[in-house]
Protein backbone atom coordinates (compact mmCIF):
# COMPACT_ATOMS: atom_id res chain seq x y z
CA UNK A 1 0.00 0.00 0.00
CA UNK A 2 1.37 3.31 -1.09
CA UNK A 3 1.59 5.99 1.76
CA UNK A 4 0.38 9.59 0.26
CA UNK A 5 -0.42 13.26 1.36
CA UNK A 6 -2.94 14.89 -1.24
CA UNK A 7 -1.93 18.15 -1.44
CA UNK A 8 -5.18 20.00 -3.22
CA UNK A 9 -7.53 23.34 -3.67
CA UNK A 10 -11.11 21.39 -3.82
CA UNK A 11 -12.69 22.59 -6.65
CA UNK A 12 -15.02 19.62 -7.89
CA UNK A 13 -12.28 18.04 -9.18
CA UNK A 14 -10.23 17.83 -6.18
CA UNK A 15 -13.27 16.91 -4.15
CA UNK A 16 -13.29 13.65 -6.73
CA UNK A 17 -9.22 12.99 -6.17
CA UNK A 18 -9.72 12.83 -2.33
CA UNK A 19 -12.47 10.09 -3.25
CA UNK A 20 -10.37 8.58 -5.02
CA UNK A 21 -7.33 8.68 -2.89
CA UNK A 22 -9.36 7.72 0.11
CA UNK A 23 -11.34 4.77 -1.38
CA UNK A 24 -8.63 3.13 -2.97
CA UNK A 25 -7.28 -0.07 -1.15
CA UNK A 26 -4.06 0.54 -3.08
CA UNK A 27 -3.25 3.91 -1.11
CA UNK A 28 -2.87 4.94 2.43
CA UNK A 29 -3.96 8.41 2.63
CA UNK A 30 -2.39 10.10 5.28
CA UNK A 31 -3.43 13.65 5.20
CA UNK A 32 -5.26 16.16 2.89
CA UNK A 33 -3.46 19.74 2.65
CA UNK A 34 -5.08 22.53 1.26
CA UNK A 35 -4.10 25.39 -0.35
CA UNK A 36 -5.74 28.41 -2.27
CA UNK A 37 -5.99 27.62 -5.84
CA UNK A 38 -9.42 27.14 -7.50
CA UNK A 39 -11.02 29.22 -4.35
CA UNK A 40 -9.14 30.89 -1.22
CA UNK A 41 -7.72 28.47 1.24
CA UNK A 42 -10.80 29.01 3.60
CA UNK A 43 -12.87 27.85 1.02
CA UNK A 44 -10.78 25.11 0.18
CA UNK A 45 -10.46 23.42 3.53
CA UNK A 46 -14.00 23.36 3.61
CA UNK A 47 -14.40 21.45 0.74
CA UNK A 48 -11.80 18.70 1.53
CA UNK A 49 -13.61 17.93 5.02
CA UNK A 50 -17.17 18.15 3.59
CA UNK A 51 -15.83 15.16 1.20
CA UNK A 52 -13.94 13.37 3.59
CA UNK A 53 -17.25 13.64 6.06
CA UNK A 54 -19.41 12.42 2.88
CA UNK A 55 -17.03 9.47 2.56
CA UNK A 56 -17.60 9.16 6.58
CA UNK A 57 -13.32 9.30 6.59
CA UNK A 58 -13.10 11.64 9.10
CA UNK A 59 -10.07 9.95 10.47
CA UNK A 60 -7.93 11.36 7.68
CA UNK A 61 -6.37 14.91 8.82
CA UNK A 62 -7.20 17.94 6.89
CA UNK A 63 -4.45 20.96 7.44
CA UNK A 64 -5.09 24.88 6.16
CA UNK A 65 -2.09 25.90 3.69
CA UNK A 66 -0.94 28.96 2.28
CA UNK A 67 -3.49 31.70 1.72
CA UNK A 68 -1.44 33.23 -1.34
CA UNK A 69 1.39 32.17 -3.59
CA UNK A 70 4.60 32.50 -1.77
CA UNK A 71 5.58 35.50 -3.88
CA UNK A 72 2.46 36.88 -6.03
CA UNK A 73 -0.80 37.94 -4.98
CA UNK A 74 -4.04 35.55 -6.01
CA UNK A 75 -5.03 35.46 -9.35
CA UNK A 76 -8.87 35.32 -10.09
CA UNK A 77 -9.97 32.13 -11.75
CA UNK A 78 -12.00 32.75 -15.21
CA UNK A 79 -13.55 29.19 -14.88
CA UNK A 80 -16.09 28.32 -11.47
CA UNK A 81 -17.23 25.24 -10.01
CA UNK A 82 -19.96 26.80 -8.55
CA UNK A 83 -21.15 29.21 -5.31
CA UNK A 84 -19.80 25.76 -3.19
CA UNK A 85 -16.37 25.16 -5.11
CA UNK A 86 -18.29 22.06 -5.78
CA UNK A 87 -20.66 21.92 -8.29
CA UNK A 88 -23.47 23.38 -6.50
CA UNK A 89 -23.71 20.21 -4.56
CA UNK A 90 -23.56 22.25 -1.37
CA UNK A 91 -22.86 19.50 1.23
CA UNK A 92 -23.37 19.91 4.80
CA UNK A 93 -20.82 22.17 6.83
CA UNK A 94 -18.09 20.13 8.09
CA UNK A 95 -18.18 18.95 11.83
CA UNK A 96 -14.93 17.56 11.75
CA UNK A 97 -11.68 20.17 12.63
CA UNK A 98 -8.89 21.08 11.05
CA UNK A 99 -5.43 19.73 12.02
CA UNK A 100 -3.62 21.44 14.89
CA UNK A 101 -0.71 21.55 12.17
CA UNK A 102 -0.68 23.60 8.83
CA UNK A 103 -0.37 21.62 6.02
CA UNK A 104 3.12 22.91 6.07
CA UNK A 105 4.45 21.86 9.12
CA UNK A 106 1.84 19.04 8.86
CA UNK A 107 3.60 17.41 5.29
CA UNK A 108 7.50 17.88 6.87
CA UNK A 109 6.07 16.18 9.99
CA UNK A 110 4.30 12.85 8.11
CA UNK A 111 8.09 13.12 5.52
CA UNK A 112 10.51 12.56 8.73
CA UNK A 113 8.16 9.76 10.15
CA UNK A 114 7.74 7.99 7.11
CA UNK A 115 11.27 8.65 4.93
CA UNK A 116 11.08 7.15 1.76
CA UNK A 117 7.77 5.90 2.05
CA UNK A 118 5.55 9.44 1.60
CA UNK A 119 4.44 10.03 -2.06
CA UNK A 120 2.85 13.61 -2.63
CA UNK A 121 0.19 14.34 -5.04
CA UNK A 122 0.02 17.37 -5.70
CA UNK A 123 -3.36 18.36 -7.81
CA UNK A 124 -3.14 22.39 -6.63
CA UNK A 125 -0.59 25.54 -7.22
CA UNK A 126 2.88 23.74 -5.48
CA UNK A 127 2.69 26.46 -2.73
CA UNK A 128 2.50 24.53 0.08
CA UNK A 129 5.26 21.66 -1.54
CA UNK A 130 7.59 24.84 -2.21
CA UNK A 131 7.36 26.08 1.02
CA UNK A 132 7.83 22.81 2.95
CA UNK A 133 11.34 22.59 0.87
CA UNK A 134 12.33 25.88 2.17
CA UNK A 135 11.49 25.41 5.73
CA UNK A 136 12.71 21.67 6.10
CA UNK A 137 15.08 21.05 3.19
CA UNK A 138 16.43 17.55 4.13
CA UNK A 139 12.93 16.19 3.22
CA UNK A 140 13.80 16.66 -0.36
CA UNK A 141 16.21 13.01 0.15
CA UNK A 142 13.16 11.98 1.63
CA UNK A 143 10.28 11.80 -0.78
CA UNK A 144 10.10 9.42 -3.51
CA UNK A 145 8.01 11.01 -5.96
CA UNK A 146 5.23 13.60 -6.80
CA UNK A 147 2.93 12.90 -9.06
CA UNK A 148 1.28 16.36 -10.14
CA UNK A 149 -1.28 17.75 -12.26
CA UNK A 150 1.05 20.44 -13.72
CA UNK A 151 2.33 22.35 -16.69
CA UNK A 152 0.74 22.22 -20.29
CA UNK A 153 4.01 20.36 -22.75
CA UNK A 154 2.16 20.77 -26.22
CA UNK A 155 2.78 17.00 -27.05
CA UNK A 156 -1.40 17.81 -28.74
CA UNK A 157 -3.70 19.80 -29.17
CA UNK A 158 -5.56 19.32 -26.34
CA UNK A 159 -2.38 20.90 -23.95
CA UNK A 160 -3.01 24.53 -25.66
CA UNK A 161 -6.85 23.50 -26.52
CA UNK A 162 -7.82 23.33 -22.74
CA UNK A 163 -5.43 25.47 -21.52
CA UNK A 164 -6.50 26.41 -18.25
CA UNK A 165 -4.14 29.09 -17.18
CA UNK A 166 -4.93 32.51 -17.02
CA UNK A 167 -2.32 33.30 -20.12
CA UNK A 168 -2.62 31.21 -23.61
CA UNK A 169 -0.85 28.22 -23.03
CA UNK A 170 -0.50 27.89 -19.28
CA UNK A 171 -2.11 25.50 -16.86
CA UNK A 172 -3.63 27.08 -13.60
CA UNK A 173 -1.91 25.40 -11.49
CA UNK A 174 1.33 26.52 -12.15
CA UNK A 175 0.29 29.88 -12.97
CA UNK A 176 -0.80 30.65 -9.85
CA UNK A 177 2.53 29.95 -8.51
CA UNK A 178 5.02 29.25 -10.99
CA UNK A 179 7.68 30.65 -8.36
CA UNK A 180 6.55 27.50 -6.32
CA UNK A 181 6.23 25.27 -9.50
CA UNK A 182 9.79 26.01 -10.67
CA UNK A 183 11.81 25.42 -7.05
CA UNK A 184 9.67 22.40 -6.94
CA UNK A 185 10.90 21.14 -10.32
CA UNK A 186 14.22 22.44 -9.72
CA UNK A 187 14.09 20.43 -6.52
CA UNK A 188 16.00 16.78 -7.48
CA UNK A 189 12.81 15.09 -6.53
CA UNK A 190 11.41 12.61 -8.62
CA UNK A 191 8.08 14.61 -10.46
CA UNK A 192 5.70 13.09 -12.42
CA UNK A 193 3.87 15.86 -14.23
CA UNK A 194 0.57 15.15 -15.87
CA UNK A 195 -0.72 17.80 -18.16
CA UNK A 196 -3.35 18.74 -19.46
CA UNK A 197 -2.22 17.19 -22.80
CA UNK A 198 -3.14 13.87 -20.81
CA UNK A 199 -5.43 15.65 -18.31
CA UNK A 200 -7.89 17.31 -19.84
CA UNK A 201 -8.62 14.72 -22.95
CA UNK A 202 -12.02 14.58 -24.65
CA UNK A 203 -11.50 10.95 -24.52
CA UNK A 204 -12.56 11.28 -20.87
CA UNK A 205 -15.80 11.22 -20.74
CA UNK A 206 -18.85 9.01 -19.24
CA UNK A 207 -21.36 6.98 -21.67
CA UNK A 208 -25.15 6.84 -20.83
CA UNK A 209 -24.66 3.60 -19.33
CA UNK A 210 -22.01 5.27 -16.62
CA UNK A 211 -24.24 8.30 -15.83
CA UNK A 212 -26.96 5.06 -15.12
CA UNK A 213 -24.65 2.98 -12.91
CA UNK A 214 -24.72 6.38 -10.61
CA UNK A 215 -28.03 7.45 -10.73
CA UNK A 216 -28.81 4.15 -9.54
CA UNK A 217 -25.88 3.59 -7.00
CA UNK A 218 -26.59 4.50 -3.30
CA UNK A 219 -23.54 5.87 -2.71
CA UNK A 220 -23.74 9.61 -1.99
CA UNK A 221 -20.29 10.28 -3.85
CA UNK A 222 -21.67 9.03 -6.83
CA UNK A 223 -24.24 11.55 -7.12
CA UNK A 224 -22.08 14.09 -6.43
CA UNK A 225 -19.99 12.92 -9.82
CA UNK A 226 -23.36 12.84 -11.32
CA UNK A 227 -24.44 16.33 -10.23
CA UNK A 228 -21.05 17.63 -11.04
CA UNK A 229 -21.45 16.13 -14.53
CA UNK A 230 -24.72 17.76 -15.71
CA UNK A 231 -23.71 20.92 -13.62
CA UNK A 232 -20.50 21.21 -15.81
CA UNK A 233 -22.21 20.03 -19.40
CA UNK A 234 -25.10 22.75 -18.23
CA UNK A 235 -22.60 25.45 -18.63
CA UNK A 236 -20.79 24.26 -22.37
CA UNK A 237 -18.01 22.16 -20.79
CA UNK A 238 -17.07 18.71 -21.49
CA UNK A 239 -17.23 16.16 -18.45
CA UNK A 240 -12.99 15.62 -18.11
CA UNK A 241 -13.61 18.96 -16.30
CA UNK A 242 -14.68 17.12 -13.37
CA UNK A 243 -12.16 14.84 -12.59
CA UNK A 244 -8.99 16.15 -13.91
CA UNK A 245 -7.33 15.84 -10.76
CA UNK A 246 -8.04 12.49 -10.49
CA UNK A 247 -5.72 11.16 -13.11
CA UNK A 248 -2.53 11.85 -10.55
CA UNK A 249 -4.33 9.47 -8.07
CA UNK A 250 -5.16 7.07 -10.80
CA UNK A 251 -1.20 7.26 -11.64
CA UNK A 252 -0.24 6.66 -8.23
CA UNK A 253 -2.63 3.63 -8.33
CA UNK A 254 -1.62 2.48 -11.40
CA UNK A 255 1.88 4.52 -13.25
CA UNK A 256 0.60 2.21 -16.36
CA UNK A 257 -2.33 4.22 -16.94
CA UNK A 258 -0.30 6.84 -18.04
CA UNK A 259 3.21 6.73 -20.62
CA UNK A 260 5.50 9.55 -19.88
CA UNK A 261 8.98 10.61 -20.94
CA UNK A 262 11.60 12.13 -19.78
CA UNK A 263 12.15 15.55 -20.64
CA UNK A 264 14.25 18.86 -19.77
CA UNK A 265 11.46 21.59 -18.51
CA UNK A 266 11.48 24.95 -17.61
CA UNK A 267 8.93 26.89 -16.10
CA UNK A 268 8.64 31.03 -16.90
CA UNK A 269 7.89 33.20 -13.88
CA UNK A 270 7.87 36.18 -16.27
CA UNK A 271 5.38 38.66 -15.75
CA UNK A 272 3.37 38.90 -19.88
CA UNK A 273 2.14 36.48 -22.05
CA UNK A 274 3.82 33.34 -21.18
CA UNK A 275 3.43 33.43 -17.54
CA UNK A 276 3.48 30.09 -16.00
CA UNK A 277 3.82 28.34 -19.91
CA UNK A 278 5.87 24.72 -18.69
CA UNK A 279 8.62 25.01 -21.66
CA UNK A 280 9.94 21.85 -22.79
CA UNK A 281 13.30 21.32 -24.75
CA UNK A 282 13.01 18.48 -26.82
CA UNK A 283 15.57 19.81 -29.47
CA UNK A 284 17.89 16.54 -30.97
CA UNK A 285 21.29 19.21 -30.57
CA UNK A 286 21.84 22.33 -28.17
CA UNK A 287 19.17 21.54 -25.38
CA UNK A 288 19.33 23.43 -22.84
CA UNK A 289 20.68 20.54 -19.96
CA UNK A 290 20.53 23.02 -16.64
CA UNK A 291 17.16 22.88 -17.63
CA UNK A 292 15.31 20.11 -14.80
CA UNK A 293 14.61 17.40 -16.00
CA UNK A 294 11.21 15.48 -14.63
CA UNK A 295 8.86 12.80 -15.99
CA UNK A 296 6.14 14.10 -18.58
CA UNK A 297 2.78 12.16 -19.67
CA UNK A 298 2.64 11.89 -23.33
CA UNK A 299 -0.43 9.35 -23.45
CA UNK A 300 -3.38 8.05 -21.08
CA UNK A 301 -5.39 5.15 -21.18
CA UNK A 302 -8.40 7.18 -20.74
CA UNK A 303 -10.94 3.95 -21.41
CA UNK A 304 -8.62 2.32 -18.20
CA UNK A 305 -8.35 5.26 -16.28
CA UNK A 306 -12.30 6.00 -16.31
CA UNK A 307 -12.73 2.31 -15.16
CA UNK A 308 -10.58 2.64 -12.58
CA UNK A 309 -12.72 6.02 -11.10
CA UNK A 310 -15.81 4.39 -11.77
CA UNK A 311 -15.03 1.37 -9.92
CA UNK A 312 -14.11 3.38 -6.71
CA UNK A 313 -16.78 5.71 -6.93
CA UNK A 314 -19.30 3.16 -6.93
CA UNK A 315 -17.29 0.68 -4.28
Amino acid sequence: MKKIILDCDPGMDDSMAIVMAAKSPDLQLMAVTTVNGNYPVDVTCVNARKTLELLERTDIPVARGLAKPIIRDCPKDPFTHGTDGQAENHLPAPAMPLSELDAVDLMIKIIKENPNEVYIISTAPMSNIALAMIKAPEIKEMIPAIYAISGSFGLNKYAFLNATGDTPQSEWNVYVDPEAADLVYNSGVKLVALGLDVATHFDVDFSDDDLKKMEESDKKEAKFLLNAIHFIRNRGFDAYCTVIDCMAVAYAIDPTLVETMEAHVGVETKDGLTLGMTVIDRRHHFVWEHLPLIQVGCKADCGRFLKLLLELVLK
